[in-house]
């Protein structure tokens, strides 16, 4: 218990420098967790999808759209159980045009029925597919703007020019991998909405296979069907589509890797100095220890003692502070990653971190205390 109370004093000694030393790693290990955490959703958006739903797109590009009339040709396909579309949609709410959630147009009842996982009231998925204007919105979106089922809610479009107003319907749930972050209405208000020429235009077609195994042979089917087409088609798993968007980001997890390196490295460089100044400074407490009976392997375990314990310090807040602010506030990161949550595998990860950055920012400090000769720390002090 002395030890520990002498470990105390020392961290006292100097409680600003202390402080600053302890948010300088919090910091650095929230920005640690963030960035982990972003390349652990990217794999989880990936994990969470299975293989028994197809996408089909324009093969040049997603924002090329596909005409309506290719939906009763992919539906005569063998082995398609089920084919529903949609539309990226774009848009700004004006109460709040800063802030992003997705917004999708799609014909309300096959789109249910190709996602099962999210659960809606009979009379809210009535209601969808009845009313033209009729809009459902996840529970985490509701929560945020304040929504109520009956809201009248307007948006502004980007994509698709002039103001849409909706009413909400229904507020959904959903288990883990479809994002309940987003707002849903009805294909047939949007085209509506469009000139003639504009008319009938799809920006993807979602497939519900009768068979998993068969994916393969239903996307070569689909493609083959529209190959010498104005509009050729790319059909792929939803597993892979969504990985299309990873590779669309580029080498980003490289990037994210060496920017946490970074991170890191410049926390035990902050670390190592603030260890260092505090050793220098204490070189006649540590020979008075000395000269009490202390011997040299206790005054270097004791300074090590207190730069892992700042570090860990530092560790614990950013790490855990990280895990519960993200996991409080519903962050999605616009909504690409609904499962945005920082694992406890990177905690503990934050925190190993912490203690090696402790270990190696006071070893020098510590071995300059175990090798200080009490005669030469007296003479040199004033």
């Amino acid at each position: 218990m002395r030890y520990f109370i002498l470990i105390a004093k020392g961290l006292g000694r100097n409680k600003k420098r202390t402080l600053l030393t302890a948010l300088a790693i919090t910091v650095a290990l929230f920005l640690f967790s963030t960035l982990q955490t972003f390349l652990t959703a990217m794999d989880g958006a990936v994990e969470v999808l299975g293989d028994s739903r197809l996408i089909s797109r324009n093969a040049v590009s997603l924002i090329f759209p596909l005409p309506i009339s290719y939906l009763e040709k992919i539906a005569q396909v063998p082995g398609v159980a089920d084919v529903s579309y949609g539309n990226w949609f774009g848009g700004e709410y004006q109460d709040r045009p800063q802030t992003f959630f997705a917004k999708f147009a799609v014909e309300p009842e096959s789109y249910l029925r190709a996602y099962p996982e999210v659960t809606l009231a009979p009379e809210a998925r009535e209601a969808f597919a009845k009313e033209r204007t009729a809009c459902i919105v996840g529970e985490r979106l509701a929560e945020e703007f304040g929504w109520k089922v009956d809201d009248d809610v307007m948006v502004s479009g980007t994509i698709y020019p002039g103001d849409w107003n909706f009413t909400i319907r229904g507020i959904y749930t959903a288990k883990r991998g479809f994002d309940i972050r987003t707002m849903l209405f009805q294909w047939k208000y949007l085209d509506e909405g469009m000139p003639p020429g504009l008319q009938g235009a799809v920006g993807f077609y979602i497939i519900t296979l009768a068979d998993p195994a068969g994916a393969p042979r239903v996307a070569a089917a689909i493609d083959a069907l529209f190959e010498n087409s104005s509009a050729q088609t790319l059909t792929e798993t939803e597993k892979a589509f969504q990985e299309g968007f990873n590779v669309m980001l580029g080498n980003m997890k490289a990037l994210v890797t060496v920017i946490g390196l970074a991170v890191v490295f410049a926390m035990m460089l902050v670390a190592a100095n603030t260890m260092i100044m505090a050793g220098r400074e204490r070189t006649r407490e540590i020979a008075v220890l000395k000269a009490l009976g202390f011997d040299d392997g206790l005054c270097q375990r004791l300074l090590l003692a207190e730069s892992v314990t700042i570090a860990l310090g530092g560790g614990v807040l950013g790490t855990v502070v990280a895990k519960v602010l993200y996991q409080a506030t519903g962050f999605t990161m616009g909504g690409w990653f609904p499962a945005f949550n920082v694992e406890w595998s990177t905690v503990l990860a934050g925190l190993g971190i912490a203690v090696a950055t402790g270990v190696v920012s006071g070893y020098f400090p510590a071995r300059r205390a175990r090798r200080l000769r009490i005669v030469d720390a007296l003479r040199n002090v004033g």
